[in-house]
């Protein structure tokens, strides 16, 4: 089966450069595509959050990771597959990131806490709504808070 996407926006920020930590000193913009109507953006105001997601655009198929693996390459951490961890060599170069909506003005977003790079495709833009969040206490790894205290 054959899936095709095409980007619905594309991000602008000052991180030209494929980085892991300190996200947090970036505002992105999201700029819609020119085919995507600016209506399609009528009351996401109303929502203080936004899902975005994205491709991991300037990876190569190639790079995927198919095996476990320490995260970051860091040995302290224990091996786990793709699917156990946030790295950006997965099987369908796809982000997902929640950001703090900050404004919104004609066919621009700015947004706070988006981990993407300048010129990243972003391909689904959605409103947090607090039923899609986990439901009970969320579980994690030592290792992944670890991992993540420098990230935002």
């Amino acid at each position: 089966m054959e899936f095709i996407v095409k980007p619905v926006a594309f991000v602008k920020n000052s991180r030209k450069e494929i980085e892991d930590d300190n996200w947090s000193a970036v505002t992105s913009e999201i700029h819609l595509s020119e085919e995507i109507p600016e209506e399609t953006l009528s009351g996401i105001t109303d929502f203080s959050h936004l899902e975005i997601l994205y491709v991991f655009h300037q990876l190569q198929p190639g790079n995927v990771l198919l095996k476990t693996e320490h995260p970051r390459e860091n040995p302290a951490f224990p091996k786990v597959g793709i699917f156990a961890q946030r790295k950006k060599n997965r099987p369908n170069l796809i982000g997902l990131t929640i950001v703090e909506l900050v404004k919104a003005e004609g066919r621009k977003l700015t947004v706070k806490n988006l981990d993407a790079i300048d010129g990243t495709p972003v391909i689904d833009i959605k409103p947090v709504m607090k039923e899609f969040l986990p439901q009970g206490e969320v579980k994690q790894p030592q290792w992944s808070a670890e991992l993540m205290k420098n990230y935002w």
